[in-house]
């Protein structure tokens, strides 16, 4: 008999009775069974989804739900519960058959799968009170799950365990070997990986079919524990799911696709395809003659309750900048300075990076709170899905930081952080031509486009040592998913440590009463462009400049406003690609107006190594660029007349 760790509760009431081992030995059947219904109903009746998945986990996830995980339905982000993550995301009705069988959800809305409005979408999303992170897209699962890990045994220091369900076929994802040697470096002996090899792909079969020794000498090498079993044995599962852990554990699960379903057992081309309904009674059928009577609820074991309550309301700084006007720093490590200073006050500001911490300025706050740092090294997607993990259950405030350019390699990380609803902080410094020699494998010249394009994402560009303070106090308090672009370059604080700054609301920094052009930069740009507003001064030629601080939101009645004053006439600059940029999101704000020229100065082509001033004059994205611009614009101007 199994010794299962589950309580019974009678259909009228919530006192547990102690079950008789017939009961035992017939509620694996019946949970497992059910699962398998559920899925198929359901998948039926949406017309699509993925039923032949479901059916390889049945039992796993019987297993982990009724013998294993210790958690509260009826509070289902509790922060004292154990976590599941569905790496292979497109199982998402075999889940939510989990939580119909827990009571969570009725089980008449299963049949609502993937409809307009119903909270079942077609994979699992946070809108979903029983799904921390959104998966679907494979390969990903993981890296959250040792986000979460991590959390638990060195912030939290709590009892609760992390179970990441992943598909062979995701196994191929370079991103899912990071996350394997991140666990087994930091010794997440609370987290559990299995593996559901049930040999079939999507196209085709999954590279190693059922070579399970394989996979096992694969976690092997990267330090875990790896154990396989007949993943539709309930008796192996509860075995290994019981045993004690000093490392990770994968479970290496060796099933069968579409397990139960005969026409469907171990074939290609059923994947993403659900029953036809005569098909799907009569397995129905089959499947329900083989369950055992059971009118008890399963219920699992309550967890332990040793996670403190934790509060990210009003991270604040302690006090006001301390910077001085016409001090030169750079922004980068300006950065580095104000999260120092922000965890010295909130307990629960953590950081991140990719071994990049003495160019991100990270190490700052490495060298203050060591124990709130966490060094993911050379593994940027892996990186942003352990600040997706940390953040979870409003648990940390998590900033995490690289070379911005090295961000476009977790791209997709990035934008399913998005459809997670995730409150991660991301800091990409290095951004543009302005870096110098290094040339342009290291510039980020794309990511503005690339967050401009999230929709949860703010985006700021800080200009000065006290703008990047603010960013930075702003973005932990900021929902969503928050960018902040440092530059490499010193340059001087123009502004005053008690100025106020806002997400969407920009800064008009240089300005008189006739002014001609609104010049738009930020950043290195910015500086230019103040440069220029004194070039241009001596020829009797008066520009207004903006630093819009954000560049999504975009402060557009500021933008517009002033350009009014200057008959529309707007010069944006950047250190960007001319796609996607500011210039583009200027145009974006103006588009309505009539009356308004926008031209816009950026990095025209693929870069090269150089002095910093060299390439910014190349470019045209200097202070004679900007000159040159504005001379241009108002000769153009005076012929039109």
């Amino acid at each position: 008999m199994i010794e299962m760790s589950i309580f019974f509760f009678n259909p009228d009431g919530r006192t547990t009775i102690k079950p008789d081992q017939q009961t035992v030995q017939a509620l694996p059947e019946h949970s497992r069974t059910r699962l398998r219904i559920n899925s198929i109903k359901a998948t039926t009746a949406a017309g699509s989804g993925h039923p032949t998945s479901c059916c390889s986990v049945s039992e796993i996830m019987s297993v982990l739900f009724f013998h294993t995980m210790k958690y509260r339905p009826e509070d289902p982000r509790n922060a004292n519960s154990d976590r599941f993550i569905l790496s292979k995301g497109h199982a998402a009705p075999v889940l939510y058959a989990v939580w119909a069988e827990t009571g969570y959800l009725k089980e008449n809305e299963l049949l609502n799968l993937r409809k307009v409005d119903s909270i079942l979408e077609g994979h699992p999303v946070p809108k979903q009170q029983f799904v921390d992170v959104a998966t679907g897209s494979l390969g990903q699962g993981l890296g959250a799950a040792c986000g979460m890990a991590y959390t638990g045994k060195y912030f939290d220091k709590a009892s609760y365990q992390v179970f990441c369900l992943l598909g062979d076929g995701e196994m191929s994802e370079g991103s899912v070997w990071e996350a394997m040697a991140f666990a087994s470096y930091y010794q997440l002996d609370n987290l559990v990986a299995i593996l559901d090899i049930n040999r079939l792909g999507q196209s085709d079969p999954a590279p190693l079919q059922h070579h399970v020794e394989k996979y096992q000498r694969r976690c092997e090498a990267f330090g875990w524990q790896a154990i396989i079993v007949d993943g539709h044995s309930v008796e192996e599962l509860c075995k290994v799911l019981s045993q004690p852990r000093h490392q990770p554990l994968a479970i290496i699960a060796k099933t069968i696709k579409g397990k139960g379903i005969p026409a469907a057992e171990d074939k290609m081309g059923w994947h993403g395809k659900p029953l036809p309904k005569d098909m799907a009674d009569s397995v129905i059928k089959e499947m329900q003659s083989r369950i055992v009577s059971c009118n008890k609820r399963l219920y699992p074991s309550p967890p332990v309750e040793d996670a403190s309550p934790v509060s990210l309301r009003n991270i604040r700084m302690p006090s006001a900048p301390s910077y001085k006007t016409g001090e030169k720093i750079a922004t980068r490590k300006a950065y580095g300075m104000a999260l120092a200073k922000l965890g010295r006050y909130n307990d629960h500001v953590v950081a991140l990076d990719g071994d990049t911490k003495n160019s991100t300025f990270a190490e700052l706050f490495k060298n203050e709170h060591p124990n709130r740092f966490v060094e993911c090294y050379i593994a940027e997607q892996n990186m942003v899905s352990v600040a997706i993990g940390c953040a979870v259950r409003d648990r940390n405030v998590v900033f995490a930081s690289t070379f911005a350019t090295f961000f476009s390699r977790a791209y997709d990380q990035i934008r399913m952080a998005a459809i997670s609803e995730s409150n991660i902080n991301l800091c990409g410094s290095h951004c543009g031509v302005s870096i110098g020699e290094d040339g342009p494998s290291q510039m980020a010249l794309e990511d503005l486009a690339l967050f401009r394009a999230i929709p949860t994402a703010t985006i700021f560009y800080p200009s000065d040592g006290v703008s990047t303070e603010k960013a930075v106090e702003l973005a932990a308090n900021t929902k969503g998913l928050c960018f902040i672009r440092t530059s490499r370059p010193e340059n001087n604080i123009i502004y005053s440590c008690n100025e106020d700054f806002h997400v969407g609301q920009a800064k008009v920094v240089y300005k008189t009463n006739d002014d001609q052009v609104t010049v738009i930069g930020a950043g290195v740009t910015l500086h230019e462009a103040l440069a220029a507003a004194e070039q241009l001064k001596k020829e009797r030629i008066n520009i207004r400049v903006i630093d819009p601080f954000t560049i999504k939101p975009l402060d557009s009645k500021t933008i517009i406003d002033n350009a009014r004053a200057t008959r529309g006439r707007i010069i944006t600059v950047e250190d960007h690609y001319h796609e996607g940029g500011i210039g583009e999101a200027v145009c974006a704000a103006v588009v309505n107006e009539t009356g308004f020229t926008v031209q816009r100065l950026a990095v025209s082509q693929v870069p090269r190594s150089g002095k910093p001033a060299e390439l910014l004059r190349i470019f045209g994205i200097d202070r004679d660029g900007i000159t040159q611009a504005v001379r241009k614009m108002l000769s153009g101007a005076a012929n039109a007349k």
